[in-house]
C-alpha cells in the first residue's frame, strides 16, 4: 500500500504523526493509499524552507517570463497525462469520469492562464510634482499557504498555486486528507523544477495539521476553501499575526426561474447545478426559486428529469457518483429521513445500494418542496444532491428569497426579459450571477468569491493575482543636473 510522502525542503519525507490515514475510493470503499499527519516540527521546517527559498538570490534571479514558461510546461504535461490524472481524480473523489476530465482540463487552463499573466503584472506611476518620479510596484507577498478542500482537489490547488507562483511567491499546499492523489501528482512534477522550498506539500488531518500552518508567525498569506466554521477559525488564527486571508466558503445558491424563462434550458441548468459532483460543490444551485404561475408544470418536468438520472461509480461515468465518505453519507441520510418524516420529499430521498459497489456511499438526487424559507433545509448548506424549492409571485419577493440566507456565492436568473434579468442581477447579493445559464463557478477568467459568509476576496481571473502581491510606493527625488560642470 502506497503511503503518500510529503515534499519538504526538496526532500520526500513521511509525516511524523502516529497511525495511518486511509485514502478511500468512495465508489467502492477500496483503500487507494494512506498518509500520515505532519508534525508541528515538520510544518516549521516547511515554513523555514519556504522563507529561505523565497528570499534566496536563486529565486530572485528567475525572471517573470521564466516562471510563466514553467507554468506553461506544467499545463502541457497535465494534458499529456490527462486520462491518467482524470482516473486519479475520479477514484479519489468519486465523481463521474467526464467531470474528472473537465477538472483536469481546468487545472491545465489555470496554469496556462497564470503562466501567460506572469510577466504582465504591471505597476503604475503617479504624477506628484516636478522633480519626483513616483512608482507603484507590485511585489510578491512571500510565503503563501494553500489549504485545499476535498471536493475539487486538483482544480482548487491549481487555481491558487498557479497565481501564487506566477507572482513569485513560495507555496505550501496542505491537501485534504480524503483526496490527496492529484496534489501528490502535481508535487512530483514540481519537485526538481523549482528551487527547493518554493513548492512544498504537507499532508494530514485538517483539524490536526491545519492550525500548525494557520497560526505560524512566519507566513504571509493564507488561501482557504472549505466550510464557514473552519473559515472562521482560519481567520481568527491569521488575525493573531495580521496575516491576510482569501476565503472561499459555503453557499446556498439559488436558481431563480421566472414565468418567461427559456424552460428547457432552465430545467437542464437547474438539474446540472445540483447534481455536479453529487452536489458537493460550494457553488451548487441548491435552491430553486420558481414563479408560482409556472411552478406546477416546471416541477413536474423536473421530477421526471431527476427520476431519469443514473447514479453509480465514478468510472461508470453516469450522471452522478457517490458522496465522498461515510461522514457525508450519514449526515445527509439523516437530513433526508427528517425531510421524509415532514413530507417534504417529492423525488428521491433514499440511499442506494449498487450491486458490486455495496461499500460505496450512494444516495438518490432529491427534491424537497413545502419547506419554510427560514427552515434549516432552506438556509443551511447540505453539500449533497438535495434541491429545495421555494415559490414567489413578485420580482421583489424573488430577490428577498435569493438574498435571504447567510450566503452569497452564486445565483442563476432565468428570464427572456432583459429588464427583469438586469434588475434582478443588480440586486442579488452574490459574487457571480448567471443569466439563462448556470456556470457553477464559471470560467477560469471569471472572478469567483462571495458576499456575506460565502467568503472574503476573489479567486480566478486577473484579480486573483492581487491576493499574492503587495503594493509598494517608491518616490524618487531628482534635481536639475549641473550641465556646466568642467
Amino acid at each position: 500500500m502506497q503511503v503518500i510522502p510529503m515534499l519538504i525542503n526538496g526532500k520526500w519525507v513521511q509525516g511524523d504523526g502516529k497511525g495511518l490515514i486511509d485514502v478511500v475510493n468512495p465508489s467502492t470503499g477500496e483503500v487507494l493509499a494512506q498518509l500520515k499527519n505532519a508534525s508541528k516540527e515538520q510544518v516549521d521546517d516547511a515554513v523555514r524552507a519556504a522563507r529561505h527559498a523565497y528570499e534566496s538570490e536563486e529565486w530572485r534571479q528567475v525572471k517573470a517570463f521564466e516562471r510563466g514558461q514553467l507554468l506553461f510546461q506544467l499545463a502541457q504535461y497535465i494534458r499529456m497525462h490527462a486520462e491518467e490524472w482524470s482516473l486519479l481524480e475520479c477514484r479519489d473523489v468519486g465523481k463521474p469520469l467526464t467531470q474528472a476530465r473537465a477538472d483536469v482540463e481546468a487545472a491545465a487552463r489555470y496554469f496556462e492562464f497564470y503562466g501567460g499573466a506572469a510577466d504582465k503584472i504591471m505597476g503604475d506611476t503617479i504624477p506628484i510634482e516636478d522633480g519626483i518620479l513616483n512608482a507603484v510596484v507590485l511585489e510578491p507577498v512571500g510565503v503563501t499557504v494553500h489549504i485545499v478542500p476535498w471536493n475539487y482537489p486538483l482544480q482548487i490547488t491549481a487555481r491558487s498555486v498557479a497565481a501564487a507562483i506566477a507572482t513569485g511567491n513560495a507555496v505550501i499546499v496542505k491537501s485534504a486528507e480524503d483526496t490527496p492523489l492529484t496534489t501528490h501528482a502535481l508535487t512530483k512534477w514540481f519537485a526538481g523544477k523549482l528551487p527547493k522550498g518554493i513548492f512544498q506539500h504537507i499532508t494530514g488531518l485538517g483539524r490536526d495539521v491545519g492550525p500548525f500552518l494557520t497560526t505560524h508567525s512566519d507566513i504571509d498569506h493564507i488561501t482557504f476553501t472549505g466550510s464557514v466554521p473552519t473559515g472562521i477559525e482560519v481567520m481568527k488564527a491569521a488575525a493573531q499575526n495580521i496575516v491576510p486571508v482569501t476565503l472561499e466558503l459555503g453557499g446556498k445558491s439559488p436558481n431563480i426561474v421566472f414565468a418567461d424563462a427559456p424552460m428547457e434550458q432552465a430545467l437542464e441548468g437547474v438539474v446540472r447545478a445540483i447534481i455536479q459532483n453529487a452536489g458537493q460543490t460550494c457553488s451548487a444551485g441548491a435552491r430553486l426559486l420558481i414563479e408560482k404561475d409556472v411552478k406546477e408544470a416546471f416541477v413536474a418536468q423536473l421530477v421526471t428529469k431527476f427520476q431519469a438520472l443514473k447514479v453509480g461509480p465514478g468510472e461508470a461515468d453516469v450522471d452522478m457518483g457517490p458522496l465522498l465518505n461515510k461522514r457525508q453519507y450519514l449526515k445527509i441520510s439523516t437530513l433526508l429521513q427528517q425531510a421524509k418524516e415532514n413530507g417534504y420529499v417529492i423525488s428521491g430521498g433514499e440511499t442506494i445500494t449498487i450491486k458490486g459497489y455495496e461499500k460505496g456511499y450512494y444516495i438518490q438526487p432529491t427534491i424537497l418542496d413545502g419547506v419554510d424559507a427560514n427552515a434549516a433545509l432552506a438556509q443551511e448548506e447540505i453539500f449533497g444532491p438535495v434541491l429545495t424549492i421555494l415559490t414567489f409571485t413578485t420580482i421583489d419577493e424573488a430577490i428577498a428569497l435569493a438574498n435571504g440566507t447567510d450566503y452569497g456565492l452564486v445565483a442563476g436568473v432565468w428570464s427572456k426579459d432583459l429588464d427583469t434579468a438586469h434588475y434582478v442581477a443588480s440586486r442579488v447579493k452574490a459574487g457571480q450571477v448567471f443569466v439563462n445559464n448556470y456556470g457553477a463557478a464559471g470560467g477560469i477568467q471569471m472572478p469567483f468569491g462571495g458576499y456575506k459568509k460565502s467568503g472574503i476576496g476573489r479567486e480566478k481571473g486577473f484579480v486573483a493575482l492581487r491576493n499574492y502581491t503587495q503594493m509598494k510606493n517608491i518616490a524618487i527625488r531628482y534635481t536639475t543636473p549641473n550641465l556646466d560642470r568642467e
